[in-house]
């Protein structure tokens, strides 16, 4: 039942920082067309609450490493998504962290995968 769970989050974790990631690099296109679209930094926020409830679950019975590349992507996320939020300023390290947020995740279901088989 444990193994079905962790699946499931990592396949979670694994979709919205995918989802996330192509959202941060095709809106900021989208807005240059006419089409009266605004970035709302309040759609990220949402993403790292996402990806916050995923990595919870997961670090607690995950390796060091894939512990390490999930927290320090997720912290690059929050920092990123409360600088636009407070300070309206706009900071790469989104990018990073969502790429980051794919791996580890990734990494996590790859390590599940081998022990069980």
């Amino acid at each position: 039942m444990k193994k079905t769970t962790t699946h499931l989050y990592d396949i979670l974790g694994i979709s919205s920082a995918t989802v996330c990631l192509v959202h941060c690099l095709v809106f900021p296109l989208l807005t240059i067309l006419p089409l009266g679209l605004n970035h709302n930094p309040f759609i990220d926020l949402i993403f790292a609450i996402i990806g916050c409830f995923a990595i919870f679950k997961i670090i607690k019975k995950s390796n060091l490493l894939v512990a390490t590349v999930l927290l320090i992507s997720m912290v690059l996320i929050w920092i990123s998504v409360l600088s636009e939020i407070i300070l309206d300023i706009h900071l790469d390290l989104i990018f990073i962290g969502g790429t980051g947020m794919i791996i580890g995740h990734f990494l996590n279901y790859k390590s599940h995968r081998n022990r069980n088989h």
